[in-house]
């Protein structure tokens, strides 16, 4: 057992809470040692290609939970400070735009495939029925395999920082694929909270030549029935509706 000092709480989560540490953080998980693990495999990964994340110093078991300690990603959420600031939106949209794309110019061989956790998030979704379930996974069969950096959790609350110098965090879900599947990802975490938000990322992400907008949403019912397994039950009235829709809403 590590003995590190834990400091003030700086955020909390579905998978883990994150902890002042000296210059660094402490991020202590909630599942098994297997998280701490894997994102600290991926972190050097990405330490490795040169992506903005926080750079893993420290595995182990803590206090009798495992963790890992890495440095500190300075500032407040790209989330918060477009809801300050409303009139400055599309700049940040457009910055979170452009990181995004950026972290898909990488190979992401080295994970894990996104339509395999696709797949494997759809067939553990309780509320489909079978022949729903089964209807979703021969299409997502059909769909591209690709073989880019994934995050597999991109949102204006997971970059941290300022316009000029931000960094983008939690890495666990990070995964190789087609980035549309990613991009499509990111609309349904952002749709639950603010739809208006959701759409103007999609719209933003669109604009660049990343993708039509048809192409990324060709991945939302696939998006969102794996999104039904994660517990999340004031989400599941929405995500069955864009399982269950032809048109994006």
């Amino acid at each position: 057992m590590v003995c590190v000092e834990r400091g003030s709480l700086l955020g909390t989560g579905k998978e883990a809470e994150v902890y002042e540490n000296g210059q660094l953080v402490l991020k202590l998980y909630k599942s098994s040692k297997t998280s701490a693990f894997r994102e600290a495999a991926i972190l050097a990964i990405l330490e490795d290609l040169g992506v903005d994340a926080p750079r893993v110093q420290d595995v182990g078991d803590i206090e009798g939970r495992w963790g890992l300690t890495m440095t500190r990603a300075e500032g407040g959420t790209f989330g918060e400070a477009i809801a300050l600031q409303p009139l400055q939106a599309s700049v940040y949209l457009n910055a979170l735009v452009a990181m995004h794309r950026k972290i898909h110019e990488h190979s992401g061989v080295r994970l894990p495939s996104i339509k395999s956790r696709l797949a494997h998030n759809i067939e553990s979704a309780a509320q489909l029925e079978e022949i729903q379930r089964q209807h979703l996974l021969s299409g997502l069969r059909l769909l591209p395999d690709g073989d880019r950096l994934c995050h597999g959790d991109f949102h204006p609350w997971n970059v941290l920082g300022s316009l000029e110098r931000a960094v983008i965090v939690d890495w666990l879900d990070a995964c190789s694929g087609d980035p549309l599947a990613d991009v499509c990802r990111s609309y349904v975490l952002m749709h639950h909270y603010d739809h208006d938000l959701a759409a103007a990322y999609l719209d933003a992400y669109a604009g660049t030549n990343g993708g039509s907008r048809a192409a990324i949403l060709a991945w939302l019912p696939y998006v969102a029935a794996a999104r039904l397994s994660e517990g999340v039950p004031d989400e599941v009235d929405s995500l069955i509706r864009m399982v269950e829709s032809d048109t994006p809403i």
